[in-house]
């Protein structure tokens, strides 16, 4: 059946396509947040590990979110490690670093989403497409204030 819910097709699949590599990069840093959190040391530990399981558990419940928006608009979301991989932005790591290399590693990460999300805003506001620029907009102010959070964990380091 077609889908008719007053967005026409070419600017779903638009959005879907910001949607698709927002996607991406969230399920990029989620994976790279979840690894943090089963890696570091040092005296930040229990500090960190509860931070990075929050923030891991966050990220995953967004990913759900930002893909059930792309399959609303009729489109597949990303479900293959190839196909995040070739979307992302952010880019895996396969080194354990020192727990304040992990911290500003994941301030870039953050932030580098948050570029992501704001370049669907644009074609979700042409559309009219609420409903995204609501999820991009949340998605925003959380990944904002990670970024500052974690930034101030660097402060004279």
């Amino acid at each position: 059946m077609e889908i008719d819910i007053g967005i026409d097709k070419k600017d779903r699949k638009a959005i879907a396509t910001g949607l698709a590599r927002l996607f991406a990069d969230t399920y990029t840093l989620y994976l790279k947040t979840h690894n943090n959190h089963w890696n570091v040391t040092g005296p930040m530990f229990q500090t960190l590990h509860l931070m990075f399981e929050t923030q891991y558990n966050e990220i995953w419940l967004a990913v759900d979110l930002i893909a059930e928006r792309i399959r609303t608009l009729g489109e597949v979301a990303p479900g293959t490690y190839k196909q995040i991989s070739r979307l992302a932005t952010i880019k895996e790591d396969d080194q354990v670093r020192k727990a304040t290399d992990m911290v500003r590693d994941l301030v870039k990460g953050h932030e580098q989403v948050a570029k992501t999300a704001r370049a669907v805003l644009p074609l979700a506001e042409k559309a009219n497409d609420q409903p995204t620029i609501d999820l991009v907009t949340q998605r925003l102010q959380v990944h904002e204030k990670t970024a500052w959070m974690l930034r101030s964990l660097l402060e004279g380091k």
